[in-house]
């Protein structure tokens, strides 16, 4: 390991397998974790930008590594939560990209800020959340995102997007579509809510574990314990079973394709996205199709989520790859539904 620019560590042939939450074994020529925006605008300067195009690093918990990363590894450590400003209905936080997404849900809790509440144990960093448009149990990021600031690979500076120009969709944003390659994000503001919170406890398994415990008054407290008690249940611990947790989309199909698959299949779910269209539970079509607890080598479908794939323990990226494969030609053949990774598939 030697230091660039006498703050910027840089390590040659650096293991990643600690540094993705599927436990992957790959390695990296040259890895640098950035802990400033101003190491940043120096590699700039120096003309890395330029001259190749970095891999962005974060939590690593939404990525597959197909193989070995022949180019420069940027691993964002940015820190920091701050608040910005608050009246009597509202906060708005700054929160850095290189912050564990659990620990801020956390903090926003502890501190009495509703809004994220539902959103408890998503693995990864603050950075990958917009990216995404990160969601679960009814809400997404974009109910309570204000802005997101990033670094501009081309001309070296700090930029603001506010919600609207971010373009959210379902796990989607401006940084996977017009802006991907092009910039790091360093940040976010939230716009956190003050009591008296309104919770979404719409979710049926959140409202069905919130009836069953007898909590009729929901507070952000309650919301945060039953999501982190039901997501422990289905989703397995990634320090001791290698997963990017929900590997594939929810796949959004036309109403007449729904309607035609409950001739076939009465118990279908769905959800109502338009007139037009309708939301399939992905691990629903996943473990109809016979692919949930199924093992294949080093690779498998966890036993309680046919949603997330694992890694038994040994799997190379082109294994677990295969496997994601398998799964999709046989939900198309079954259902005659695509279904897309949620995953980044790093090439």
């Amino acid at each position: 390991m030697t230091q660039i620019n006498s703050t910027a560590e840089i390590t040659f042939d650096a293991d990643l397998t600690a540094l993705n939450t599927l436990g992957i074994a790959a390695k990296a020529q040259k890895l640098i974790e950035i802990t400033s925006v101003n190491q940043l605008k120096q590699l700039h300067k120096d003309g890395l930008f330029e001259k190749e195009q970095p891999f962005i690093l974060g939590g690593g918990s939404n990525i597959l590594l197909r193989r070995n990363i022949s180019r420069t590894v940027l691993k964002i450590s940015l820190v920091g939560i701050t608040v910005l400003s608050e009246d009597e209905r509202y906060a708005l936080v700054d929160v850095s990209a290189g912050v564990n997404w659990h620990s801020l849900v956390e903090w926003a809790v502890e501190n009495n800020f509703g809004g994220i509440e539902n959103l408890a144990l998503i693995p990864g960093t603050v950075g990958a959340a917009p990216i995404q448009n990160i969601g679960a149990y009814g809400v997404e990021l974009k109910d309570v995102i204000e802005s997101v600031t990033f670094f501009d690979l081309e001309s070296g500076m700090n930029q603001t997007l506010t919600n609207r120009e971010c373009i959210f969709g379902y796990r989607d944003s401006i940084f996977k579509n017009e802006l991907k390659g092009k910039v790091i994000v360093t940040g976010i503001c939230l716009k956190l809510t003050k009591p008296p919170h309104t919770v979404n406890s719409s979710y049926r398994s959140l409202s069905e574990f919130l009836q069953n415990k007898q909590i009729t008054d929901p507070g952000i407290d309650d919301i945060f314990d039953a999501v982190v008690a039901i997501r422990e249940s289905k989703l397995p611990n990634p320090n001791l079973i290698g997963n990017a947790g929900s590997f594939f989309k929810n796949p959004i199909v036309e109403r007449t394709l729904f309607v035609a698959l409950t001739d076939t299949f009465p118990d279908i779910p769905g959800y109502e996205v338009s007139k037009s269209q309708v939301k399939i539970p992905a691990g629903w079509l996943i473990e109809k199709a016979g692919w949930k607890g199924k093992k294949v080598g080093n690779v498998g479908t966890y036993k309680n989520q046919a949603l997330v794939l694992v890694n038994y323990g040994g799997a190379t990226g082109e294994e677990l790859w295969n496997h994601a494969l398998r799964i999709q030609k046989s939900v198309s053949e079954t259902f005659g539904v695509e279904l897309t990774p949620e995953v980044n598939i790093i090439e």
